[in-house]
């Protein structure tokens, strides 16, 4: 009695922190989309540390970085916002931060660090301002439909590309060798998350993520764990690193031009994924709004400070989120569940950074699905929206960024409504940003 007690007053407790009634939702949904989504993002463990290693930093200990950044971001994010969004480092940023700043400009690693501090103070300045919520309040419903859609597709690409369904070659990219044993894991796995997916059985994601591991394993497709548990490495090396940089390097051009091109990229990137998931999630409201969008903005911003400061690159919402509201994740303890596991992922590193791409592109590829069905709410007979709808998911896979999606898609809409005579639907706040997208791509 006194066990189902305790229960009963955390089921409680929870249910007042994150609204789980209200939301349609209970515990174990949410637990078990909190895993779904950690198993999903795991690889970001590995992944961030070797990009980042090739600037020069420590890998070590920017795995323990990685997994603590990840982990605050995550949890502000769920208790502040409660919303079933996390936060990691972005696939992208890292990118940039290693073979732009550092490699190709010449930069130190401690350099790009700062620069990412700098953008998220000025992240949170423009989000205290509100100046981010009004760009989304600004979003017509189409484009928000379109953003959906073509992060469905922009995921997919990425799960095709993970899988080694499709690789570079030809003229752009080709079909992958599919007589390899770890694609034909990746199909296999795609086959059996669909069936399971179909036949709506619980847990789907996670359990063809578990099977399609234990497959690659057992068969030698992919490597066997190292080991179970191990002490984290000392963050040491990047801690608070980017505070380590002269005042000359901190007012010069390059530190403007590369704070503004974050600037301008995180702040896309992060408003089409909050829209995009939001909008799949059924988080937003009667007039296409995400309630507490604000909250979910100073989350992020405030995590994208502390990400520069423990010593990875910035932390941003991530396309990952959609595999834990696809099992029915709903609010912020989905998001909570992911940062725990990511914790407890510094004592058993060699177990969570086994988990193969071949076993979490599939479900990468059946999330994108699920989000390019968005398509269907675009009315493709008025062509003012339809267009940019079409200009903006498609851009998205194509260019390999939403944040340029989106800037296309608004510049095209705006241009195209003004063209045909219906000003009342470009809005003053569209014009400015159109003009302010057109000069980004001109001076930057």
């Amino acid at each position: 009695m006194q066990n189902s007690s305790v229960k009963g007053s955390n089921n409680g407790l929870l249910e007042k922190v994150f609204k789980l009634s209200e939301n349609n939702t209970n515990v174990k949904t949410e637990v078990l989309a909190g895993i779904t989504t950690f198993m999903t993002i795991a690889y970001i463990l590995v992944v961030n540390p070797t990009i980042l290693g090739e600037a020069g930093m420590d890998k070590g200990a920017v795995f323990t970085a990685t997994a603590i950044a990840s982990a605050i971001g995550c949890i502000i994010m769920g208790f502040l916002a409660n919303y079933p969004i996390i936060l990691a480092p972005s696939m992208g940023i890292n990118a940039f931060f290693t073979y732009t700043v550092v490699l190709g400009m010449g930069y130190t690693w401690q350099f790009a660090l700062c620069a990412m501090f700098i953008e998220g103070i000025i992240f949170i300045l423009l989000t205290v301002t509100n100046v981010r919520e009004k760009i989304i309040e600004c979003m017509p419903d189409v484009l928000k439909h379109a953003i959906t859609a073509g992060i469905g597709l922009f995921i997919t690409f990425i799960g095709l590309v993970n899988a080694g369904i499709v690789q570079q070659g030809g003229a752009i990219i080709s079909l992958g060798n599919v007589k390899s044993p770890v694609v034909l894991l990746s199909i296999i796995g795609l086959m059996i998350a669909a069936t399971l997916l179909i036949k709506n059985v619980n847990g789907a994601f996670l359990i063809s993520i578990i099977i399609t591991s234990v497959i690659g394993m057992v068969f030698s497709i992919v490597p066997m764990p190292t080991g179970v548990i191990d002490l984290p490495p000392s963050i040491q090396p990047v801690f608070m690193k980017a505070l380590d940089v002269g005042k000359s390097q901190i007012f010069s051009l390059d530190m403007l031009v590369i704070v503004l091109t974050l600037l301008f990229v995180n702040m896309f990137d992060s408003i089409g994924f909050l829209l995009g998931i939001a909008d799949k999630a059924n988080l937003l409201d009667e007039n296409g709004n995400m309630p507490n969008v604000k909250k979910a903005l100073l989350a992020e911003s405030v995590s994208t400070t502390i990400s520069s400061v423990l010593g990875t690159s910035t932390l941003a919402t991530t396309v990952e989120s959609g595999s834990g509201i696809a099992v029915g994740g709903r609010t912020g303890l989905t998001a909570v569940i992911t940062g725990i596991l990511f914790l407890i992922s510094l004592f058993f590193a060699p177990l969570f950074v086994s988990i193969p791409p071949q076993a979490t592109a599939p479900i990468l590829i059946l999330v994108g699905f699920l989000m390019a069905s968005s398509i269907l709410r675009i009315n493709f007979n008025d062509f003012t929206d339809a267009i940019p709808a079409f200009i903006t998911f498609v851009m998205m896979p194509l260019s390999y960024s939403v944040a340029d999606g989106i800037m296309f898609g608004i510049i095209s809409y705006t241009f195209l409504k003004l063209a045909s005579g219906k000003k009342d639907q470009a809005k003053l706040s569209l014009i400015i940003l159109s003009i302010v997208f057109i000069l980004k791509f001109g001076l930057l």
